[in-house]
């Protein structure tokens, strides 16, 4: 059984896919560190050894579902840069508000690159407490999420 959650349009967009989920923060920076250093065109490896539930895991065009991000100032030049050579992440879902860096980062993304990373902040808890690893996922240009 499916369900909906509405959250706020970040940047706008419709796509379709498999959820990958971490209930932690994302950590822009460390996720993407060996892609940002190795120019990986192929593939996008989580390097964040802390978090447990990704760490491996391709990120490549996926859609990830978290609270919020974190990491450092170049948490937004690491989103930019993934989707600019193509392993960036398809869609942003997030439980919390986007943090700055990261609406920068996806910002940039769109203006500079043309590479949109469909965002949608504000689903809330109940969003992470039903989205499991490898659940069907649909974005709506509305922002509105449906699960399963």
């Amino acid at each position: 059984m499916s369900k909906t959650f509405k959250g706020r349009v970040v940047l706008p967009g419709k796509v379709t896919g498999k959820a990958t989920v971490s209930r932690q923060a994302f950590n822009t920076s460390a996720s993407y560190f060996q892609n940002m250093f190795a120019g990986k065109t192929d593939s996008a490896p989580c390097s964040d050894v802390s978090n447990k539930e990704l760490v491996g895991k391709d990120l490549a065009n996926a859609i990830l579902c978290t609270t919020t991000t974190v990491g450092s100032t170049t948490g937004g030049m690491a989103l930019m840069g993934m989707a600019d050579i193509g392993v960036g992440p398809g869609a942003l879902l997030f439980s919390q508000p986007i943090d700055t860096l990261a609406a920068a980062g996806v910002v940039m993304a769109d203006i500079w690159k043309d590479k949109p990373i469909i965002t949608v902040d504000m689903l809330g808890d109940e969003f992470l407490e039903t989205v499991q690893m490898g659940d069907p996922i649909s974005v709506h240009e509305d922002g509105s999420v449906v699960v399963g």
